[in-house]
C-alpha cells in the first residue's frame, strides 16, 4: 500500500549541559493518503520534532521515513516542493502585510494566489479585509489563518500542522477545524499535532504520544472503546478533601480530577455503596456518584500507567 507518510523507527536526542533528552524513542506509524492524522499529546512528548523530521528541517539521528514517497534525507527537495508546513510559533514576516506574505510565498513556489484561488478560497475571504494590515498586527486567529493560507499557496500533497489551534480563542479553534475538514474533502493529506484532547475526535486516527513514544495508536472511537474500566465521576463541595479521602479508600484504584468532577476507577466494581457510606463517615454531603464514559484523556491517563 502507498502512504502518504511513513515513519520507520525514527529517533532524536538533545544533548545540552543539563542532560541527554531523548526526544523521540522508535518512533513507527504510517499515514494513509487523504487521511486526517492527530499527534496528540503533551507539551514536551516530541510532537515538534518529528514534524520537523518529516519536513526536512531537522535530520533524525536514526531510523527512516517518507513523504509523498520521497525519502526525507536523500529527496528533502523534493518534499519541500510537496507539502505544506505551519509551525507552532507563528514564523511569517511581521513587517510585510497580509497580501505581500501571499505574494512572496506564492513566488517561492513558481505559483500564484490566482493559480490555487479555489483552494484557499475559504480561508482568504476571511482575512481579504485585512489584506493591506501587516501581519504583525493580526489578532490570533487571523495570524492562524494567514500561516494556513501560507502553507496551501502552491497546492500541497501534504500539509504539517504544528499545534495550530494553541493560543486561540474557542470560535477559532471551531472555525479552523471546520476548514481542515473542507481541505481534506479536496484530497489533502494532512497531520495536525494538538495538546488538547478534545480535538482528538475531529481526526480519522490519532496516535497518542508521550516522552518520545507512541502509547497507542487507532480511531478515537476504538481508543476509546479499548478503555479497560468502568469509569465514574464523582463530587462535593469540598472536592479537595474529596479527593484525599477517596485515595485513602482502599478500593480505589485511581482517582483524578477532571473539571468540576473527579473521575474514578475501583479495583474491584459494585462498591459505590461502600464508597458512599465511606464518605458519610468522613462527613462529606452532597456527594454525587454517576457512571461515565471514558473521554480520550481517560484512556491516555490509563495509558500513562
Amino acid at each position: 500500500m502507498n502512504y502518504a507518510v511513513e515513519v520507520e523507527n525514527i529517533r532524536k536526542t538533545y544533548t545540552s549541559e543539563i542532560g541527554t533528552t531523548h526526544a523521540l524513542q522508535d518512533i513507527s506509524f504510517a499515514v494513509n493518503s487523504g487521511e486526517l492524522f492527530g499527534l496528540i499529546g503533551p507539551d514536551g512528548a516530541g510532537k515538534t520534532s518529528l514534524f520537523r523530521i518529516l519536513t526536512t528541517v531537522l535530520l533524525a539521528d536514526g531510523g527512516k521515513a517518507t513523504v509523498n514517497g520521497f525519502d526525507v534525507v536523500n529527496k528533502y527537495r523534493e518534499i519541500r516542493s510537496c507539502v505544506g508546513y505551519m509551525p507552532g510559533k507563528f514564523s511569517l514576516y511581521q513587517d510585510l502585510t497580509v497580501e505581500e506574505n501571499l505574494n512572496f510565498f506564492a513566488t517561492l513556489f513558481g505559483t500564484t494566489l490566482e493559480a490555487n484561488y479555489e483552494l484557499v478560497k475559504d480561508i482568504y475571504i476571511q482575512i481579504e479585509p485585512f489584506k493591506k494590515r501587516r501581519a504583525g498586527k493580526l489578532s490570533g486567529g487571523m495570524k492562524q489563518k494567514l500561516a494556513l493560507c501560507c502553507a496551501l499557496i502552491h497546492k500541497p500533497a501534504v500539509l504539517f500542522l504544528d499545534e495550530p489551534t494553541t493560543g486561540v480563542d474557542p470560535v477559532s479553534r471551531k472555525e479552523f477545524w471546520e476548514m481542515l475538514k473542507r481541505l481534506k474533502q479536496q484530497g489533502i493529506t494532512i497531520l495536525v499535532s494538538t495538546p488538547y484532547m478534545d480535538e482528538a475526535t475531529l481526526c480519522d486516527r490519532i496516535a497518542l504520544i508521550q516522552h518520545g513514544t507512541i502509547l497507542s495508536i487507532d480511531t478515537p472511537q476504538k481508543i476509546i472503546a479499548s478503555f479497560p474500566h468502568p469509569l465514574y465521576a464523582i463530587k462535593s463541595p469540598e472536592i479537595y478533601r474529596l479527593l484525599k479521602d477517596i485515595h485513602a479508600y482502599e478500593n480505589t484504584l485511581s482517582c483524578y480530577a477532571f473539571g468540576e468532577y473527579l473521575h474514578l476507577i475501583f479495583k474491584e466494581e459494585n462498591h459505590n455503596d461502600e464508597l458512599l457510606h465511606f464518605l458519610t463517615n468522613k462527613n462529606h454531603e452532597q456527594v454525587v456518584l454517576k457512571p461515565i464514559e471514558a473521554s480520550i484523556e481517560d484512556c491516555f491517563i490509563e495509558l500513562l500507567k
